[in-house]
């Protein structure tokens, strides 16, 4: 199969992708967040494809986006009021809620789960190309599975060149993780994906929201993933991961320490210097979390260019506004996360 890869601006390519997508093809699609490998919702053929063109397992489920309220209904059975005030004060943006679907959303698109997830994704490219579409769009990111997540067109050629018919260039998103995923079907309301819409903002339109507690654990053995990201190892380069949380001075610390031969660093910007003599890559300040999430998945793609033994990486110590970030890297590290303090000491 040829990809072929085309301007976002260009609404002629646009209106194409749409009449591709109807027909059951392949399109990746910029958004704000990541890049999404978009497929109509409702044909099940053109899901099992995304799937296959991924290496995706066929239990973790999708997100569909939409491009205006209306098609909420066309998705889920009843439409939560909770969920009209969260879109008024989040949508079109990177929050994705989770209701019960209706019955004629596709059980490949859901994992086999009674309910589904849905986004109104702000980039322009991406609202124009539901429209062109007519439908709601499946659309996991668009990367072989497991490994980071496209942030650039080059990205989503790099991993799936051959494998889909299109790629729409709508050069770097803006936000570089994934959406926050808040499950709406019980109470109180649980993120179970963070993102750039944290959950105290959440909180400031509905008081009970916690966080679900496999955002930074593995899943129990026969734990149903209830959101994308949450059952299998996300994020990853090639090389093994260990993520070191707590404040930079001591993460680097411990990482001077240990470091053996052939490894390299993921830091933070404030500490480049001290790895000058090492492979290594800064994706974003300590003090910034918003830096931070838009330089860790082109960052970690840096350092899978070359094969290392092992890779350390600088992580926030842990918080709401920086759980995003240390969500993608505990996942990244398989969950191989030490803890330190201020001196470099294990905690």
């Amino acid at each position: 199969m040829q990809t072929t890869l085309f301007s976002a601006k260009d609404t002629d390519q646009l209106a194409a992708a749409g009449a591709l997508l109807r027909a059951g093809g392949l399109v990746a699609i910029p958004t704000e967040t990541v890049y999404g490998l978009a497929c109509s919702a409702f044909r099940p053929e053109a899901v099992a494809r995304v799937f296959a063109a991924k290496g995706r397992p066929s239990d973790n489920p999708l997100i569909v986006h939409i491009s205006d309220l209306s098609e909420l209904s066309l998705l889920w059975q009843e439409i939560p009021p909770e969920a009209l005030r969260l879109a008024e004060a989040f949508w079109p943006g990177p929050l994705t809620m989770i209701a019960r679907k209706r019955p004629e959303v596709p059980g490949e698109v859901t994992g086999g789960l009674d309910t589904v997830a849905v986004r109104f994704p702000a980039h322009p490219a991406a609202q124009a190309v539901i429209r062109a579409a007519g439908v709601p769009l499946a659309a996991p990111s668009a990367n072989l599975s497991g490994s980071p997540s496209p942030t650039c067109a080059e990205h989503v050629r790099s991993d799936l060149d051959g494998r889909i018919e299109m790629i729409l260039d709508g050069g770097a998103c803006d936000f570089g993780v994934e959406s926050t995923v808040l499950d709406l079907t019980r109470r109180p309301f649980a993120v179970l994906r963070p993102g750039s819409v944290t959950p105290e903002m959440l909180r400031g339109v509905l008081s009970e929201v916690i966080t679900d507690p496999a955002v930074l654990r593995p899943l129990d053995r026969g734990e149903t993933a209830r959101s994308p990201g949450m059952k299998y190892r996300h994020y990853a380069p090639q090389s093994p991961v260990t993520a070191v949380s707590g404040p930079g001075c001591g993460s680097a610390a411990y990482i001077r320490a240990h470091l053996l031969e052939g490894g390299a660093v993921l830091c933070f910007d404030e500490f480049l210097r001290d790895f000058a003599r090492i492979p290594s890559v800064a994706y974003g300040s300590e003090t910034d979390a918003a830096s931070l999430a838009r330089g860790l998945y082109a960052s970690l793609r840096l350092l899978d260019r070359e094969p290392h033994a092992h890779i350390f990486a600088q992580c926030p110590p842990l918080s709401e506004e920086y759980l995003a970030v240390t969500n993608r890297l505990c996942r990244s590290a398989g969950f191989r996360v030490i803890h330190v303090d201020e001196k470099g000491a294990e905690i």
